[in-house]
């Protein structure tokens, strides 16, 4: 609000966002193609943070006709074994209004690169693993990876325009609300109204979504506590490296080591990442 000189209360804000024009994608085309030359803008920018990616490519699809009212707003398909079939990274482009400009970074980063795609692709490519832990994965680490991935955006180089740093915020705002819906629905006998009130009232989510996340976390319970709590404990675990490691904090590296055995319960993932920074502490040779 400070950097566009926006005189007003939070709700205002959320009210002049929703009414302007310029916010919203006038075809289905228009959407996709914004999310497509966004792709090109993020994957030179990669290789800051990164040192590993899958071999698969993945491709951006509208979701089918036949599911997207009751659809999330993004979501992701991972390849085929056999390499037949790209990851897909599926924009939901029903009722646009729903479908802000403002969410598409920080939706990208979640569902394509870095987010599931390098989280999921990489883990179907290790083929090492037992195929149960090849073709599944907890949640906890898997939405706590895609969170993580939007929160890379600053340090990426994109969110730069006002309207996507909003997007980004809006989304963190809008995990704080799952949190309470989720814990008010299966631990506090909240009805669905209850929700959906709650949700309008607390950010400038349209009908069509607000409709689609309730019932997702009323038929899913847990799943939003999940998302967040992995979250935490990855930037947890990475604050707890950059500060043991200091100067020898390597980012890419840090990374690699989350993303490189697949997904894992929390508490795996803590202590495989308490022995890497055991290992680079004491040096090269322990790391062999």
């Amino acid at each position: 609000m400070d950097q566009v000189g926006f005189k007003g209360e939070l709700k205002e804000y959320f009210a002049s966002l929703k009414a302007n024009p310029a916010m919203y994608f006038k075809t289905e085309d228009e959407l996709l193609a914004a999310y497509r030359e966004f792709r090109r803008t993020v994957e030179p920018l990669l290789p800051k943070l990164f040192e590993v990616k899958p071999k698969a490519d993945f491709e951006i699809r509208p979701v089918e006709a036949f599911r997207a009212a009751s659809a999330s707003g993004g979501s992701y398909q991972a390849p085929s074994e056999d390499g037949s079939r790209l990851g897909i990274f599926y924009v939901n482009t029903f009722d646009l209004k729903a479908r802000p400009r403002w969410a598409l970074e920080s939706l990208y980063l979640h569902e394509a690169t870095p987010g599931h795609h390098f989280q999921i692709a990489l883990q179907r490519e290790l083929e090492d693993l037992p195929r149960f832990r090849r073709f599944t994965g907890e949640t906890g680490f898997n939405e706590g990876w895609g969170l993580y991935a939007e929160s890379l955006g600053k340090e990426l180089g994109v969110y730069t325009e006002p309207a996507m740093y909003f997007g980004a915020l809006d989304a963190e705002l809008w995990r704080a609300i799952r949190l309470v819906a989720d814990t008010g629905i299966h631990a506090k006998g909240w009805t669905r109204k209850r929700v959906l009130d709650f949700m309008y009232a607390n950010s400038p989510v349209e009908p069509t979504r607000a409709i689609a996340e309730a019932e997702r976390f009323m038929a899913i319970p847990g799943q939003a506590l999940a998302y967040k709590i992995g979250q935490l404990k990855i930037r947890e675990l990475r604050t707890r490296a950059e500060k043991a490691l200091g100067t020898r904090f390597d980012v890419r590296a840090f990374h690699t080591e989350v993303l490189k055995d697949g997904s894992v319960p929390l508490a795996i993932l803590e202590g495989k990442i308490d022995r890497w920074i055991g290992e680079r502490k004491a040096g090269p040779a322990a790391a062999r």
